[in-house]
């Protein structure tokens, strides 16, 4: 069992990339689904599926990398607010990811969304990670 889903998420990404992996599963929720889709609307990950089971499913990623140097797309991605110290902010208070360069992803009570959505809509919430 497993005490972060989204810690696990993360690293299971970071480890396929730097194993040069193309593709990467991981087991599906709606939170971990709507991060992967924001994942793939900003570019960082080349497409995703979501499959059934008969359990909790399952997401299939294909990781993004360049065509020439093979560096990965993602750089990093920081797991913020975590199950014992859960950090919160208010649109205000949002901080540039990498000199505006990478984005944070804040689940609000509109739902998970970036940091310059929840910004637009004047939302706070939990900052779950950046990505870089």
């Amino acid at each position: 069992m497993v005490t972060d889903p989204i810690a696990d998420f993360l690293t299971r990404i970071r480890n396929a990339q730097m194993a040069n992996h193309r593709i990467v599963e991981i087991p599906a929720s709606k939170l971990k689904k709507r991060i992967t889709e924001i994942l793939y609307d900003k570019g960082y990950i080349l497409k995703y599926k979501f499959e059934e089971d008969n359990k909790q499913g399952v997401i299939k990623i294909a990781l993004k990398y360049d065509l020439q140097t093979k560096v990965p797309a993602i750089t990093d991605m920081q797991r913020i607010s975590r199950p014992g110290l859960r950090q919160y902010a208010k649109p205000a208070d949002f901080k540039r990811v990498k000199n505006g360069l990478g984005i944070a992803i804040v689940s609000t009570s509109k739902g998970v969304m970036t940091d310059k959505e929840a910004k637009a809509q004047n939302v706070g919430g939990e900052l779950v990670c950046y990505v870089y």
